[in-house]
């Protein structure tokens, strides 16, 4: 009786009252407390760009009006410091500069090396953020083709969006970028690198310590 029940409630519901589900189940204890990790960094108002900073922290360590290289913008250090904090190594300074790291670390993630150290390939959208929810730590990256342009890494971040807004504009991610931003649609993260969404970009996952 309560599954017919439940049937002619679904016949008689709009489509809209499923459309609203989580795409990508639960957010699991492991999951907030990633979540409340990736909130804790301070993103909005640490590793800024336009200013040369300290990797791992974020924080500026030069003066404001330095003019040298490395002050662009720090999506992978900002990457690189989140694996750092979940005890998950990714390639970072000092074994690669800041610049340019972004590319780097793309390429490495597919390595034998990138392998070794657990990083593993994830073929769908839907995967990249059920593992987030699950407390997992996900990356999505962009391999610049033109050498001496900078690619772009974010993380993934635990989020109970719709299967509808997950097809429209991708995972929710946290990255540091021209604008850096605690919680963003991950299709317009990649807006500023033509080519990158969706096809150009690549999607590893790492098992949290």
């Amino acid at each position: 009786m309560r599954r017919r029940s439940l049937l002619l409630l679904a016949t008689f519901l709009p489509a809209t009252a499923f459309a609203d589900e989580p795409c990508c189940g639960p957010i699991t204890p492991a999951g907030q407390r990633l979540a409340t990790l990736l909130d804790s960094l301070d993103v909005e108002h640490k590793w800024l760009a336009h200013l040369h900073i300290d990797w791992e922290t974020g924080e500026p360590d030069r003066t404001a009006d330095y003019s040298g290289p490395g002050k662009a913008t720090h999506c992978s250090a900002f990457a690189a410091a989140v694996g750092e904090r979940l005890g998950v190594y990714m390639l970072r300074p000092p074994q690669h500069s800041q610049i340019l790291l972004a590319s780097a670390q793309t390429a490495w993630f597919a390595t034998k090396a990138g392998a070794d150290a657990g990083w593993r390939p994830i073929t769908t959208m839907q995967e990249a953020q059920s593992l987030a929810n699950q407390g997992q730590l996900v990356v999505i990256s962009y391999e610049s083709p033109i050498a001496k342009k900078p690619g772009h890494i974010v993380i993934v971040r635990p989020s109970l969006k719709s299967a509808q807004a997950l097809a429209a504009e991708g995972p929710q991610v946290i990255q540091a970028a021209t604008r850096n931003k605690a919680s963003y649609p991950a299709a317009k993260s990649f807006a500023a690198h033509p080519g990158a969404w969706p096809g150009g970009v690549r999607v590893f996952a790492h098992s949290v310590p």
